[in-house]
């Protein structure tokens, strides 16, 4: 055995080694995000993490957009903003790079986020690194349990976004997000709703990918959506070859696409089918127990959203139609003026309920003009309306001054036993001396 040397030490000149020469030894680089600039600095080794010259980079967080691919780039962007938004201190996560050649290389980062004294986040300062060699022996293990967080996410995220879908558009829409079910790995999506006893597509994607004849079909024809809508369960197929055998009708039309797997999910709300979602893959070769967990719970989530959107549209609708019933159908001519219309709502969607207009011929060359809403936008609100508009223009054609119109108006309200107010503005002109007298109510 060697003995240790009893003379003075001899170190190295460098030692200890300085922090950024040890990071860079071990392919390790620097970054300083300054989020209230927007500024993100990369050292050397950081760049070289990313496969970036100095001179292509310029010290922005875009910048790196090029070098992580666009799923990559939305999960570690939740990741980070779930961490500044919770109060975190930390975060860290694995991630891939792809390199100047078009390969991609496993990166691992870590962030410390920096606070005020209130909390508020204003830098984040941390670390990359080529994580390659570190995940090169459980690199299939690794693999599938990002895939499995990605897949969880963006389920998450789905029902997260389905929550307020207003409309069966909004639904649709919410399905063909780019950053939504693609990431399941799904090549494309059809959807059909029930109606009238039969299944009406209503949304497939990409475009090209329709199937001449579904348009509309029957619940007791042989394709998949059919058959999960008349027995209420998932069907998995997990080959060419078995798509081909069950559903002889639907596969000459689809075979080119190189589908060979999907899912169909029966739409169920309140216990009863409403429609089917079928997904479609290539490069899948089956289904495991997390991946039909996870289909099965988005398939409930879109049902749920589905029947609120139905609901929502059908009362739009029934609102809307009582709203314009109740509305003037036009405008009556007055001599000696020219009156104008425009019925506009002021906010994006709330075009029904209890807003409404009138303009009333008076005797002695008079004219009554009407503004007035009632609380809400739903067919209560436009039920009010339509009778607060007769009893007005009752009380003016009966030759009332306007303070008189609108008291005996206000009384009718109130005895209606209806817990909505409503403010109203109502003007008598005289056109021919052009006197205008005006009340208004509920302000």
């Amino acid at each position: 055995m060697a003995e240790r040397a009893t003379g003075p030490l001899s170190l190295p000149d460098d030692w200890p080694v300085h922090p950024d020469t040890s990071l860079s030894l071990n392919r390790m680089g620097t970054f300083d995000w300054d989020l209230d600039h927007g500024l993100l600095h990369l050292d050397a080794p950081a760049l070289g993490v990313f496969d970036l010259r100095a001179e292509e980079y310029e010290g922005r967080p875009d910048g790196l957009d090029p070098r992580i691919p666009e799923g990559e780039q939305h999960r570690i962007d939740e990741l980070v903003s779930r961490a500044i938004g919770d109060g975190s201190a930390n975060y860290g996560a694995y991630f891939r790079v792809r390199l100047r050649n078009g390969t991609l290389r496993w990166t691992h980062t870590q962030g410390c986020i920096r606070r005020d004294a209130d909390g508020v986040p204003h830098r984040v300062i941390g670390i990359v690194r080529d994580a390659s060699q570190e995940l090169a022996d459980s690199a299939a293990r690794l693999e599938l349990n990002v895939a499995r967080r990605v897949r969880t996410s963006v389920v998450e995220g789905t029902a997260a976004a389905l929550a307020h879908a207003r409309t069966v558009q909004d639904v649709i829409d919410v399905l063909k997000e780019p950053h939504g079910l693609a990431h399941l790995g799904a090549t494309s999506l059809v959807m059909g709703l029930m109606e009238a006893g039969r299944i009406h597509l209503v949304a497939e994607g990409p475009e090209g990918s329709y199937v001449p004849g579904t348009r509309v079909t029957r619940t007791d024809e042989e394709y998949p959506m059919s058959e999960v809508i008349r027995t209420l369960a998932p069907r998995f197929i997990e080959s060419a070859e078995e798509f081909a055998d069950c559903y002889p009708l639907l596969w000459p039309h689809i075979s080119e696409l190189g589908i060979n797997a999907a899912a169909y999910l029966p739409l169920i709300a309140q216990a009863r089918p409403i429609g089917a979602l079928g997904l479609l893959y290539r490069d899948k070769d089956a289904f495991s127990a997390d991946d039909r967990n996870l289909l099965v719970a988005l398939g409930s989530s879109i049902a749920q959203s589905l029947q609120r959107a139905v609901l929502f549209e059908q009362e739009h609708d029934l609102a809307e139609g009582l709203q314009q019933a109740m509305l003037p159908r036009r405008i009556p001519a007055v001599d000696g003026a020219e009156i104008a219309v425009r019925y506009r709502s002021a906010r994006l969607g709330r075009d029904i309920g209890g807003d409404w207009y009138d303009i009333i011929p008076l005797p002695g060359g008079r004219v009554g003009a009407v503004i007035g809403d009632v609380q809400g936008h739903d067919t209560h609100a436009a039920a009010v309306m339509g009778q607060l508009r007769i009893v007005l223009r009752a009380y003016a054609a009966e030759g009332h001054a306007p303070a008189t119109v609108m008291a005996r108006a206000s009384v009718f309200l109130r005895e209606l036993d209806t817990n909505r107010f409503a403010t109203c503005v109502y003007a008598e002109a005289e056109l021919t001396t052009g006197v205008i007298r005006l009340v208004r109510a509920g302000h």
